[in-house]
């Protein structure tokens, strides 16, 4: 299954820019880019979201927003591959906290970005309410 396409430009230096079909982050070595380990944390936890946000649709939930951290650790062997990787996820104004985090849990297991990643690394998931 094709997923999509992304296209990246740089300079000779690590400045540079990556397109999708719906928009344009700036990379690298310049004011607002991104660095590798930025777009992955980003990956991993938008890809946990929008699977998070399926299953509370489904079993009809309701939330006023949510909020992530993700962090992680880097391996000190080379390569460096990713060693931990923490989800903090905040969830407010929650209609049944217990499957929220029943959510959030599935939402972990059927991210495919976060299956990916947990094949090198250590992930845990760390769910809190707010008001």
């Amino acid at each position: 299954m094709k997923t999509d396409n992304v296209k990246l430009q740089f300079s000779n230096t690590f400045v540079g820019s990556m397109t999708s079909p719906s928009g344009r982050v700036v990379l690298g070595q310049q004011p607002d880019g991104m660095a590798p380990y930025h777009l992955l944390y980003g990956a991993v936890g938008s890809c946990f979201y929008s699977t998070f946000l399926s299953i509370t649709t489904k079993k009809r939930l309701t939330f006023k927003d949510a909020s992530l951290e993700v962090s992680g650790i880097k391996r000190d062997t080379i390569p460096a591959t990713l060693e931990y990787l923490k989800i903090e996820f905040t969830i407010r104004g929650g209609s049944n906290q217990e499957q929220l985090k029943e959510s959030a849990e599935l939402g972990a297991k059927y991210c495919s970005i976060h299956e990916t990643i947990s094949k090198v690394a250590k992930i845990d998931l760390v769910v809190k309410f707010e008001s």
